[in-house]
């Protein structure tokens, strides 16, 4: 299968791309992790893994294939989320995964939405292990990358550790090493997809346990994670951790990720920089046709905790949409936060 052209924007040079690890990654989120936010995210961190939205197998089967996984070199590593239950459409996904470029393919065993549950896509599934485990048996036979699952700790009705570890064991048995974990039931019935992000209390404990029980196999912790010292503190108990919303609403979190986390320098010094290494992309899409609201709504919390982050915000939010919007208006927004007062330390102010 010839790998289609995904570029889109200059992408970082090779030498800088860093290779794929799981120990700090950026949740699979719809209507957020899109290209331009990866662009963006990338900038500001080489080493994090990042997500695509989920991506649903029909969709790549009988939709438009090439504008759903259309993505950058730029962006790498970088995961494919597919949402799916049939082996054979789960198969062929994970070969077109491996024909595009990605670095990995995850399955999405997480999502609580009444949508997806109608198409035994999401949460529904960790009630039907043994479907996950042929899927993802499916998906190994058709590709080399790694393939891994993104689950629930549980679902209504099968609440418990030991089904938990049942779900583990049976999936694991097929061939998954790398289970994300987010560490919350998800209840399918009751709840909205937004309560179920906050309402069902997190269960750390449960995912450290999973842990301890299979040492052999890749355990990272997702939900509720909004600071790098949460992050280092459950790294002392697993493998990696996955934030979600914090990554997305304050991104300057990111630039600690390269120094705590791998020895090596933030890729650019300051949140200006970053902004001014994202005019190339925003110009080249607006070429493409791209309204500047669709990529400006991404940069939105960079400067969070600075004195001028606010009238940044709400500059862009009153320009970008406006018609024939251009590159000014980021500029002009960027003239709101003077560089003197950005702090020099990469830590992320509070606010």
């Amino acid at each position: 299968m010839a790998v289609p052209d995904t570029q889109n924007a200059t992408p970082i040079a090779s030498a800088d791309t860093a290779p794929l690890s799981r120990r700090f990654s950026v949740a699979p989120m719809m209507d957020w992790t899109t290209p331009a936010y990866r662009y963006f995210a990338r900038l500001i961190s080489r080493h994090t893994l990042l997500y695509t939205e989920m991506v649903t197998t029909g969709a790549l089967i009988h939709g438009d294939t090439g504008r759903f996984l259309r993505h950058s070199a730029a962006e790498y590593p970088l995961a494919l989320q597919l949402g799916g239950s049939k082996p054979d459409e789960l198969a062929h996904c994970a070969g077109l995964a491996e024909a595009y470029g990605f670095s990995e393919v995850n399955l999405n065993v997480g999502c609580p939405s009444d949508r997806v549950q109608n198409n035994m896509i999401g949460a529904c599934l960790m009630a039907h292990p043994d479907l996950v485990a042929e899927g993802v048996s499916a998906m190994r036979q058709a590709t080399s990358l790694p393939v891994t699952v993104k689950h629930r700790i549980g679902i209504d009705g099968r609440e418990s550790f030991d089904q938990l570890c049942e779900f583990v064991e049976k999936v694991a048995a097929a061939g998954c090493e790398t289970f994300i974990v987010h560490a919350r039931i998800a209840v399918l019935e009751g709840l909205s997809p937004k309560e179920n992000r906050d309402i069902p209390p997190l269960k750390y404990d449960w995912v450290y346990a999973l842990k301890q029980r299979y040492p052999q196999l890749e355990i990272i912790i997702n939900g509720g994670i909004q600071s790098m010292e949460d992050t280092i503190r459950h790294l002392e108990q697993v493998d990696g951790v996955m934030v979600g919303r914090e990554a997305y609403h304050n991104p300057w979190m990111l630039a600690q990720v390269d120094p705590m986390l791998f020895g090596t320098d933030a890729p650019l010094a300051s949140r200006h920089d970053v902004l001014r290494s994202m005019l190339p992309y925003i110009r080249s899409e607006l070429e493409r046709g791209v309204m500047l609201g669709h990529i400006t709504r991404h940069i939105l919390g960079l400067f969070h905790g600075c004195a001028g982050g606010k009238q940044f915000r709400r500059y862009i939010s009153e320009n970008a949409h406006k018609k024939g919007a251009g590159i000014e208006v980021v500029e002009n927004a960027m003239l709101k936060v003077p560089e003197e007062n950005e702090p020099a330390s990469l830590a992320c102010a509070a606010i």
